[in-house]
């Protein structure tokens, strides 16, 4: 609206309207028309750009000052009014219809609407015949409610050169990944701890393979949680790379910068993966960068699906023989394994939230139950995992990989709500020797800890590595001295507590390299320590004097004599007074320790 003009000569109760700004004239009212107010008096043209020049109140035109054509200044007369007697200075006699829905804003909800669960009927319902979910139910079942704001929601497939428009709108919606930005655990810690880029391949659209434009999407996605710095969530299911998008101009694909783009974001923001069904090639690709996967049952993950191991003459299988989740919870590449998708989900948000801070409303453990988790007889072995749950806050441990790497438990626990990592080795598995398989475990844990600022707690019962001519056949030498260079980088603070044995290189690669490097070395009154184990001690030192014996009976009794005297100086009361550990502590007073580590937050 303008103002009225002061540069002309008006009769009593006439008004003038100028013109706002230099332009052209589109069109007039008429001399002699009625007009409402904020109806149009005259309409101009600037820059392409039209502007109206409205009644502040209703009126009746009496002259007319320009016509549709002319150009005009700024501030130039354009129309004389006069205001109509009794009408609402300022009030429009014409008002919008606010049910009324514009053209454009009906076309954009069509199309959103055509990627919708509800409107693919028969594609949700394969899924259903599956007992698996939709890409967009299992986000909706992450993040927090009303929270997902979705990037690319109208790409679709990059096949215009041999499929309709309309085919493609219908049947690739999304192009076949559904990708934003959302909120998990923000309950808990807030929306600026709680934000995270969430990504799930959708298999009714073209089998959730990766299309052109749905890798523009996961890389626009990982820059920008690599700028946000926050975790990505990712539902990898699908079929690796899709040879059908005609309209690209490239002719391999391998310049596409997916893998080095999510690549770059390990070790710099949390990566997870939910995976159930089929992930092979591409997809099973990115799956295997994240730091924790956690798959269904019916999960099978490959890097190459059938199509291309029967194309590399490689022999022909079914998609179910490639990978099964009993061959990866093995191997390691699963690190957890959920019932269903729905708790596969609900592991997913409890991982992050180790990495979100602490909670309230935890629960300390029976006291008592320290004191009695490690046997008084020190050849007897007992339960590792019963030995932390005694320490946690109860129901706090979530276990990443049990069943790789057996000879050491790697878990996420909470003290008092905070969150820590945790190691223990296994006695239950070569006696709580460290092999090669455990220490690549260990030295990946240390790692995923450092990464994300989680204190580590280490468990300590250990004999030392395993050796012998078959443990050389597995890299031994070269996978456990990586132990000593990942735990000297470390910038975590550790604790490790003795909890029985501690001998050797092993248990030095318990404590981070030595045990002058955690925070604290302490101990639980059954430790024991040496640089080997006690009875091959015995036997390596005391040669001469066994072999002198003059029967096996007296050799055996003169050997569990020093086995003895050796316990009796390797005690960790023993080692205390020479101030090789830091304490001889109560069990019960283990999480008061612990908490010496809690990171500042």
């Amino acid at each position: 609206m303008t103002e009225p003009s002061s540069q002309l000569q008006l009769a009593p109760g006439e008004v003038a309207y100028d013109a706002p700004m230099s332009a052209v004239i589109v069109d007039v009212a008429v001399a002699g028309s009625q007009v409402s107010a904020g109806g149009m008096l005259a309409l101009l043209e600037a820059m392409k750009m039209q502007h109206i020049v409205s009644a502040t109140e209703a009126v009746v035109v009496g002259r007319t000052l320009v016509a549709a054509g002319d150009t005009v200044l700024e501030n130039q007369p354009l129309v004389v009014v006069t205001p109509i007697v009794g009408a609402t200075p300022g009030a429009t006699t014409v008002e919008a219809d606010a049910d009324s829905t514009r053209a454009d804003l009906t076309e954009v909800r069509e199309r959103h609407g055509l990627g919708l669960d509800d409107r693919r009927a028969a594609a949700i319902g394969k899924r259903r015949g599956l007992n698996r979910r939709s890409a967009r139910e299992n986000i909706g079942d992450l993040v927090d409610a009303g929270s997902f704001v979705e990037y690319g929601a109208l790409v679709i497939a990059a096949q215009r050169g041999r499929r309709t428009e309309q085919d493609l709108l219908e049947n690739t919606p999304a192009d076949g990944l559904v990708a934003g930005l959302a909120t998990i655990n923000a309950h808990l810690f807030g929306a600026d701890r709680a934000a995270a880029v969430v990504l799930a391949y959708d298999y009714t659209v073209l089998a959730g393979t990766q299309g052109m434009r749905n890798h523009a999407k996961t890389d626009r996605l990982f820059n920008l949680a690599a700028r946000r710095r926050v975790p990505v969530v990712l539902f990898p299911e699908g079929g690796g790379g899709r040879p059908g998008d005609v309209d690209s101009p490239s002719l391999s694909g391998l310049d596409v910068t997916t893998f080095h783009e999510f690549g770059r974001l390990s070790g710099a923001v949390p990566l997870v993966a939910v995976v159930s069904g089929r992930c092979f090639a591409g997809n099973a690709a990115l799956l295997g960068m994240c730091d924790v996967v956690i798959a269904t049952p019916d999960a099978n993950i490959g890097m190459g699906g059938p199509a291309m191991i029967e194309g590399g003459g490689l022999g022909s299988f079914r998609p179910e023989e490639i990978g099964p989740i009993d061959v990866q919870r093995r191997n390691g590449v699963v690190h957890v394994v959920a019932g269903d998708e729905a708790e596969a989900v609900s592991i997913a948000k409890r991982y992050l939230s180790y990495f979100q801070g602490a909670v309230e409303g935890w629960e300390a453990p029976d006291e008592h139950l320290a004191r009695r988790a490690v046997p008084e007889d020190r050849l007897r072995a007992y339960d590792a995992r019963a030995a932390i749950s005694a320490i946690v806050d109860v129901g706090s441990m979530l276990e990443l990989r049990r069943d790789h790497g057996i000879g050491v438990v790697t878990a996420l626990v909470r003290v008092e709500g905070h969150p820590f990592g945790l190691v223990a080795n296994n006695t239950h598995h070569l006696g709580g020797a460290i092999d090669a398989t455990a220490a690549d475990k260990l030295a990946a844990f240390f790692t995923l800890c450092d990464s994300f600022g989680l204190p580590v707690v280490s468990l300590c019962d250990t004999p030392g590595f395993m050796v012998g001519p078959q443990a050389e056949t597995e890299a031994s030498v070269t996978r456990f001295s990586r132990l000593f260079i990942v735990g000297a980088g470390m910038r975590v603070p550790l604790g490790t507590i003795i909890l029985r044995k501690a001998y050797g290189l092993g248990a030095q690669a318990m404590a981070a390299g030595s045990f002058r490097a955690p925070q604290f070395v302490v101990a639980w009154p059954t430790g024991e320590i040496g640089a080997m184990g006690l009875e091959g001690a015995v036997r390596l030192g005391f040669r001469k004097e066994l072999e002198g014996a003059t029967d096996s009976e007296a050799r055996d009794r003169l050997f569990n004599e020093y086995v003895e005297l050796a316990y009796q100086r390797g005690r960790a009361l023993n080692a205390a007074t020479a101030f090789e550990i830091d304490d001889v502590i109560d069990p019960a007073d283990t999480r008061r320790w612990i908490l010496t580590l809690r990171r500042r937050s």
